[in-house]
């Protein structure tokens, strides 16, 4: 189904994301702050981008043994992850700053690291926000290769298996974007006519892509044996890299909507969902480890999934206090609020899901 036939229903009798909008808006006022990024954030920003640069200049510099220099591109793993996670997550969404320029030059951040600014707002921004948890509509959950991350993807025999290997899978997430995903997306955008619909321009994205790509690797493969670092330490340091970015980011998106609890759901034959879209991202979203402050700093408040599917455009770091208003309100109006009090209760509920999702037939879970 073509993603603008799709629309959800505009009866919300209860008018909970009214009640709901003038709330938040109501606390922001009365405490006279911005919805967008504070001093933490800036703070936040200037830390993860040295979490990935300085180990990489240190490894330029060959002043440590080959062994250190690997421990060094597992650091910047975890720099790559934060710059995903908090920076150009914000900036994508237009909640890091009110300029719309200026999260327009911190949302490439992403394309430094060696993803896609572009591919990703399509996916992310237009895709997962509008249409979570629908199968053939949110790509987040397609079929992937050797994962059935929806009740209603197509069914194969190993999936069965696949909580036990999706967590290598995911590993492997962060090379797949900057190898073949943003190209493949970019390509499928511009053949349906998204990126004109989204207001760009395919000749100028694909050009923009390319040289991306092209100092990206420049500077994190070539650049090194420049320096005279061993080629054996580039490559295996860059892979190193990319499998502690995939399995961390990976892993934080999945436990925020294939967990337990949520709906999973096809689109509705009339093209009109059931839902409002409010109260549809109420029930295919979940939190987890809102109470542990070093998850909490480190995913950019991707664990208040909840918050940011309603609020995309403020930024992560008035989550926590934005959450009471909206968990009361949901249950206050009888509806769900999905969340996981420990990190590792929500990885364990993920793979309970991928477990199930690997019997044929599956359970009804929507």
């Amino acid at each position: 189904m073509n993603p603008q036939s799709l629309r959800f229903s505009r009866k919300d009798s209860s008018d909970f994301f009214t009640t709901t909008r003038k709330r938040v808006n109501t606390y922001f006022e009365e405490n006279n702050i911005k919805k967008t990024g504070n001093f933490g954030m800036y703070f936040k920003t200037l830390v993860m981008f040295a979490i990935y640069f300085t180990p990489f200049v240190i490894i330029l510099m060959s002043i440590v043994p080959n062994w250190a220099n690997i421990l060094l591109y597992f650091v910047m793993g975890l720099g790559l992850s934060g710059i995903g996670l908090s920076i150009m997550h914000d900036a994508n969404h237009g909640a890091y700053f009110k300029s719309k320029t200026l999260n327009n030059i911190m949302g490439y951040s992403i394309n430094i690291v060696g993803g896609s600014s572009f591919t990703w707002k399509v996916q992310h921004n237009i895709l997962h926000h509008t249409y979570t948890n629908i199968y053939e509509m949110d790509e987040d959950i397609h079929d992937k290769p050797f994962l059935r991350l929806s009740p209603y993807g197509k069914y194969k025999k190993y999936h069965k298996f696949q909580h036990w290997y999706a967590m290598f899978l995911y590993s492997l997430g962060t090379l797949s974007w900057v190898t073949v995903k943003d190209f493949r997306q970019l390509k499928e955008y511009n053949a349906s006519g998204m990126t004109e619909q989204s207001g760009h321009y395919p000749k100028q994205q694909t050009i923009i892509l390319i040289i991306s790509k092209i100092l990206y690797f420049s500077y994190t493969l070539l650049l090194p044996l420049l320096f005279g670092v061993t080629w054996w330490v580039v490559l295996l340091g860059f892979l190193i890299m990319h499998l502690v970015a995939g399995v961390l980011i990976t892993t934080i998106f999945q436990l925020a909507h294939v967990v337990e609890g949520p709906e999973h759901h096809e689109p509705h034959p009339t093209g009109t969902m059931e839902n409002t879209w409010a109260v549809h991202q109420l029930k295919t979203t979940a939190n987890f480890a809102k109470y542990n402050p070093v998850i909490s700093w480190f995913v950019g408040g991707l664990n208040y999934q909840i918050e940011h599917h309603l609020f995309p455009h403020i930024c992560h770091v008035h989550y926590k206090k934005i959450s009471s208003i909206v968990k009361e309100t949901a249950l206050e109006y009888d509806l769900p609020y999905y969340e996981n009090k420990w990190f590792l209760t929500a990885v364990i509920s993920h793979l309970k899901v991928l477990k199930e999702f690997g019997k044929s037939p599956v359970p009804s879970l929507a």
